[in-house]
């Protein structure tokens, strides 16, 4: 007999390792190897580790045996289409890998399938796992199973959902929903548990399902021993075989009656009506079928409740409408399940088609339309559009009234239609947004989405979506390549909460902000279907009770206000007590109790993450900061015009209906779902500030930057910033500083502006020299009206820029750099004077451009602007205020020496071409007439003619200068100042600038000579009366002239500014001083009139004889006052006037009053005269002579014209009588006389124009008006001789030689 060849303990253990369970096999094999790697092969504390790992291997093959023998007895229900068909599944599962089973609802599939894996004697070493789309179906299906298989629930067969998990050591079998199985794939990569996973209602193609059946298919290669086995309705289970590598496919039919189709479209050639009519027919149609339900599918609310009040108003007979859909109370949707009489309407959207089997339904009438979830590409939100359904949706339909008797299904559009629809509909991976797939496969490591084994792989720019959200929410980072790495910190945190990227991230954010409870009760009612119910007939009961909780600013603190009553009602309630009172107040207890549950789970996650729930409740600020980190796609600016928000990439959306904030919606809001319905709605929403939203999306937000400028007073430069976040502009218009932003930039600004510029408020001594000589060399320009002496601005900038560091970009940073550098280099940054001044600027002298004007003893400042087109452009005088009366235009005319030579030239190129041919070449000429001419001894013009004649021989008249052509720099500007050297006025015209300030004038005169101006004289009271009056104020002389001043029934002493002025009211003022003074003759006078001369006197322009007379009177002392040697100054000289006054008076006046007797006869006879002839006689004639008479006879003309000059009037008018008689004879003539005169005329008042309205008119200018009226005379009264020759020519070259 043979002896066995020894073996080792390690080897015996490794041999028991295959009949273990999965996870033992694993789990211990690790430990074998561990041991036989180790470098100690003997030894007590190996064969302590042996005789562990044994003892281990031992409990479990205990457990093997113990699952064993818990395997139930089977047997399968004969009526069961996959009973019937047991043996043939069973093959096909114990020989592949994978099987697919399509089977319609009814078959059995879904309840036999376990049962056959069992017999196969799976379930043993690893559980037998089996996937449900919906929570209710894992735990419907797990009873039905363990009742077949006569265990008890959570022996054999057990279930786990979320927040509940029946499964136990020995079970063999686990119905769970496809979410449970996915989350376990985090911690069991190899799903070691499982020895066989059913995929059930695989046909639904939700996003889990897809995502299992590319991990399954990608793990199965590396688990050979691990069965799969598919389920799905007869929907295109080909596509599942394919997936699989061509896995066999078993058919297996349902328990169904015939249905017949009826096709009646909306809208025929013959028909033209809606939806809800054609809804109605349809109904009436099958209830001539016979008794049965009937089932109308709908696309959402508003379509259902139109539809259930048409049908009402139709008042069919022991007939009920149903509504039913997602969003009613559990009791209401509860009402479809329960037992009735009559007939049942049944209207619903499409969660009748798959999700829940409505009992009873024996009719079907389909309109083919549903609102399914679409992913918007354009807008990257989730859209709800109203869409025609597949082919295999519409069959799903029309199967549900089949499954009692024969039905019969209404199709409210026509059999073409069908046929070209497409024939299933899209599964949910290509229509939905893929953040959550992604995030969980980065965190599993699965590599790049676009390359995992899908059935159908989802559309690229969905993934880019998806990556693009997860970037935003900080749990991708952009930047790495590595797609194993790029998942952050933060992302594998995010990954490890059982709700959405967005939520999950609000609650990371909420624990930073120290507001975790409230964050995590938000994020948790936003994961569940909203638990405040509104009951069709109960609308506005249940609004009353949810407006408890409405808070006008945000939404999701209405959800937490809800919260915080629930806990306190749950507290004080037991829990029947608690249930009747959410029914009452309208609340959904089951999605409470959900609310609670995911509350709960989160707040367990938190706690392994290492988060700490905040014991102080938090401001809703910190809230609404904490979950925008979830929803910065998700935020809106308001249009002011509009009633929308714009939102990320130009998406425009509205707040929902039923938001506490629609009435009266914020400027900036967040959503917490953005849905795209009748239009685009934000649903759940919350008022934000959008300093939140750029702080929140700093890594998002796009930064631009304009107009960088120099700013003096933050001495930086500074830029509008404009920030958007995915095309919202979060600021418009931000100044920031632009140093930090583009430092290059800053840098050449800041020397450009603040160093070449000068524009700096700063103290550095360096500064203040380099600006002082620029201002040196800048002046020289001016003067010099160049600008080619001072060095440009890009010499000063080099300058700065060799010795600047390259990180001085601020007033700051260049006090900083200075501090340290000026200790060792002083003079580093100071100019010198050569460097400033160009070579060519040599030859400039300062002597040509003075500082100031000396006129008399004034010496007046001289400022330069070289500005072309402004108004101070050349030179400026400066004239104090006080000094302006004894300024003269005097030898301005001759300009500053440096300027001399340009203006000569100027005037020269002024001359016309006939006289300028005599001066070319003009400068040469200029320089040789300059030379000639000694400024100041006569005014320009005078000398300039002078030299021209005697150097070239050309006389140039008067009328000949242009001087309109003279550049206006070379016309001084006077500048009046004030005493703190404020410009008060400025102009090229001396005595225009002297008239607009002069009551300015008058008031400083009149301040400087205090106490000597007098008011309310009668008499002589006031001693001599200085002619001049000189006063010192701001380093000036002050002058001014005193006078009498005639006031009416009183004199003045009032001061005057010019001598001119001062003359003419002294004259005035005396004249009535002496008539107070005198007894007046007047009525004596008139007591000696004939009667003859009173009626003669009675005709005049003052209006009343006693006027005429005072007239008189003042003629007639204007002319003794004349005779005597004019007024008088002192009171000893008025005494003697006075009295010489007194006697000639009466006799003067007499001989005055005979005068004017005579003046006034003449006028009287013109006038009457004058009335006849202008009825036939020329216009201009006739305009001619009554202006001329105005200006011999008016108010106050016998002083005006002087008692000396009187007894010429009358010659005047009789000239006028005479041309009154000849005018019919000959107006032709008499016309070209008239314009004659009114060319002398015209010359004449443009010269008087010239002499200020407060001076009294030269000598001269006096004798040219009277020279007119002798000139008319030589004209139209020729037997008048005239009082000394005359011509127009003879008063024209008086004109030109009169000195106003």
């Amino acid at each position: 007999m043979r002896t066995p060849p020894a073996t080792s303990p390690l080897a015996d253990l490794s041999a028991r390792l295959p009949d273990l369970m999965l996870r033992d096999r694993h789990r211990l094999g690790r430990r074998l190897e561990g041991l036989r790697r180790g470098r100690d092969s003997r030894g007590a504390a190996r064969d302590t580790a042996l005789a562990a790992v044994a003892a281990e291997i031992d409990s479990a093959e205990l457990r093997v045996a113990r699952r064993r023998a818990a395997v139930p007895k089977i047997d399968y229900p004969a009526e069961l289409p996959v009973g019937q068909r047991k043996d043939e599944i069973l093959a096909a599962v114990r020989d592949h890998q994978v099987v697919i089973l399509a089977g319609e609802t009814g078959s059995g599939k879904t309840t036999q399938l376990p049962k056959i894996c069992l017999e196969l004697g799976r379930g043993v070493h690893g559980l037998i796992g089996h996937t449900q789309p919906r929570r209710l179906a894992a735990r419907t299906v797990a009873e039905r199973v363990a009742e077949e298989l006569h265990t008890e629930l959570g022996d054999a067969v057990g279930y786990a959902v979320r927040f509940t998990d029946r499964v136990g050591e020995d079970t063999l079998v686990k119905l769970m929903t496809d979410g449970i199985l996915l989350a376990e794939i985090q911690r069991d990569r190899m799903l070691r548990q499982y020895d066989t996973i059913i995929i059930d209602e695989a046909h639904e193609r939700s996003l889990n399902i897809d995502f299992l059946l590319g991990y399954l298919k990608d793990l199965l290669p590396r688990r050979p021993d691990l069965k799969v086995i598919i389920t799905s309705a007869t929907i295109d289970p080909e596509r599942f075989s394919r997936h699989f590598g061509g896995a066999p496919m078993i058919e297996v039919s349902g328990r169904t009656y015939p249905v017949e189709v009826r096709y009646r479209p909306v809208v025929t050639d013959e028909v033209e009506r809606d939806q809800v009519q054609a809804i109605c027919d349809a109904v009436d149609e099958l209830a001539a079928e016979g008794p049965g339900d009937v089932l109308v599918f709908l696309s959402g609310e508003r379509e259902i409740r139109d539809t259930a009040d048409a049908l009402v108003k139709q008042e069919l007979r022991n007939t009920e409408v149903v509504p039913l859909y997602a969003r009613l109370s559990a009791r209401e949707q509860h009402r479809v399940f329960q037992p009735h009489t009559g007939r049942r309407i049944v209207l619903a959207t499409n969660v009748a088609e798959t999700s829940l089997t409505v009992p009873g339904i024996k009719y079907v009438v389909d309109p083919g339309t549903a609102r399914i979830s679409r992913y918007s590409q354009r807008t990257k939100v989730q859209r709800l559009p109203i869409e025609a359904i597949s082919q295999a949706s519409a069959n799903q339909r029309s199967g549900r009234c089949g499954r009692l008797s024969a039905g019969v299904c209404i199709r409210l559009y026509s059999e073409e239609d069908y046929l070209s629809r497409p024939e299933f509909t899209d599964p949910e991976i290509l229509r939905t947004h893929l953040a959550s797939v992604i995030l969980q496969m980065s965190a599993l490591g699965l590599g790049d989405v676009a390359a995992f084994p899908f059935v159908e792989p989802p559309d690229r720019r969905n993934i880019s979506d998806g990556v693009q959200l997860l970037q935003e929410l900080g749990a991708l980072d952009p930047a790495e390549t590595d797609l194993r790495k790029r998942l952050t910190p933060l992302g594998r945190r995010l990954a490890q909460l059982p709700v959405d990227p967005r939520l999950g991230r609000m609650v990371l954010e909420g624990e930073r902000n120290g507001c975790l409870r409230e964050v995590m009760v938000i994020a948790a009612a936003l994961s569940i279907q909203d638990p405040r119910e509104r009951p069709e007939d109960r609308q506005q009961a249940a609004a009353e009770q949810h407006a408890r909780f409405v808070d006008k600013n945000s939404d999701f603190v209405s959800l937490l206000n809800l919260w915080e009553y629930l806990q306190e009602q749950q507290k004080e309630s037991s829990s029947s007590r608690f249930r009747r009172m959410c029914r009452t107040e309208f609340l959904n207890y089951l999605r409470v109790r959900e609310w609670q549950d995911v509350y709960g789970q989160l707040r367990q996650v938190a706690r392994t993450l290492g988060a700490t729930l905040n014991d102080v409740p938090a401001d809703h600020d910190r809230i609404h900061q904490a979950l925008l980190a979830g929803l910065l796609s998700q935020v809106g600016l308001k249009d002011t015009d509009k009633n929308e928000y714009l939102g990320a990439r130009n998406a425009k959306f509205a707040i929902f209906p039923g938001s506490a904030l629609f009435k009266k919606p914020p400027r900036w809001v967040m959503a917490a779902e953005l849905v795209e319905t009748s239009r685009l709605w934000g649903r759940i929403a919350g008022r934000v500030e959008p300093d939140w939203i750029e702080k929140a999306a700093g890594h998002l937000v796009r930064r631009s930057y304009s107009e960088p400028h120099w700013e003096k007073k933050q001495a930086a430069v500074m830029a509008l910033e404009r920030v958007t976040l995915y095309g919202i502009p979060l600021v418009a218009g931000r100044k920031v500083n632009f140093g930090r932003i583009d430092p290059e930039t800053s840098r050449d600004l800041f020397i450009r502006h603040a160093l070449v510029e000068g524009d700096w408020d700063t103290r550095h001594r360096f500064f203040q020299e380099n600006r002082e000589l620029l201002a040196e060399v800048e002046d020289l320009e001016h003067r010099a009206r160049r600008r080619d002496i001072l060095v440009d601005d890009e010499t000063l900038f080099e300058f700065y820029d060799q010795r600047i560091p390259a990180d001085v970009v601020s007033g700051r940073h260049f006090d900083s750099w200075w501090k340290k550098t000026r200790h060792d280099s002083p003079d580093l940054l100071t100019f010198d004077r050569s460097m400033l001044v160009n070579e060519q600027a040599a030859g400039i002298g300062e002597a040509d451009y003075p500082d100031s004007w000396q006129q008399g003893d004034l010496r007046l400042r001289l400022t330069y602007q070289f500005e072309p087109g402004t108004d101070a452009d050349g030179v400026t005088v400066h004239i104090p205020l006080a000094v302006l009366n004894q300024v003269t235009e005097a030898g301005f005319d001759w300009q500053i020496p440096g300027l001399r030579a340009e203006l000569v030239e100027s005037l020269l190129r002024s001359l016309p071409k006939p006289l300028r041919r005599h001066v070319v070449p003009v400068p040469d000429c200029a320089a040789a007439v300059l030379r000639r001419m000694r400024p100041g001894t006569a005014p320009l013009l005078d000398a300039l003619e002078d030299a021209l004649r005697r150097q070239v021989g050309v006389v140039v008249p008067r009328d000949a200068w242009q001087l309109d052509r003279v550049p206006d720099h070379l016309k001084i500007t006077y500048r009046v100042v004030d005493e703190r050297q404020q410009a008060l006025a400025e102009g090229r015209d001396l005595a225009e600038l002297r008239e607009r300030l002069r009551p300015r004038l008058r008031e400083t005169l009149s301040a400087s000579a205090r106490g000597v101006e007098k008011s309310g004289l009668r008499d002589w009271t006031i001693g001599d009366l200085d002619r001049t009056h000189r006063a010192p104020q701001g380093g000036y002389q002050v002058t001014s002239y005193p006078a009498l001043v005639d006031e009416g029934d009183e004199v003045a002493v009032r001061l005057f500014d010019t001598e001119a002025e001062q003359r003419q009211a002294m004259w005035a003022g005396t004249r009535r001083l002496v008539l107070l003074n005198a007894p007046t003759p007047i009525k004596l006078i008139q007591g000696r009139l004939s009667n003859q001369t009173k009626l003669a006197l009675t005709h005049n322009p003052h209006g009343g004889v006693g006027a005429l007379l005072d007239d008189c009177a003042s003629g007639a002392a204007d002319r003794l006052i004349a005779r005597h040697g004019g007024p008088a100054w002192s009171q000893e000289d008025f005494a003697t006037l006075r009295g010489r006054v007194r006697a000639e008076l009466p006799p003067l006046m007499t001989e005055i009053v005979g005068t004017v007797e005579q003046v006034l006869t003449e006028w009287r006879s013109v006038e009457l005269r004058l009335k006849d002839v202008a009825r036939h006689a020329p216009k201009d004639s006739i305009a001619d002579i009554r202006t001329q008479l105005g200006g011999l006879v008016f108010p106050g003309f016998v002083t005006a014209v002087g008692a000396q000059r009187l007894p010429h009037l009358v010659r005047y008018l009789r000239g006028v009588a005479r041309r009154l008689e000849k005018l019919p004879e000959n107006p032709a003539r008499d016309a070209d006389w008239t314009a004659k005169v009114a060319a002398v005329t015209e010359a004449y008042e443009r010269r008087a124009a010239r002499v200020p309205a407060t001076a009294p008119p030269s000598k001269g200018l006096r004798q040219v008006r009277w020279a007119i009226e002798e000139l008319r005379l030589s004209y139209f009264a020729q037997t008048i001789k005239t009082a000394y020759p005359v011509s127009d020519k003879r008063i024209m070259k008086a004109l030109e030689q009169l000195d106003v």
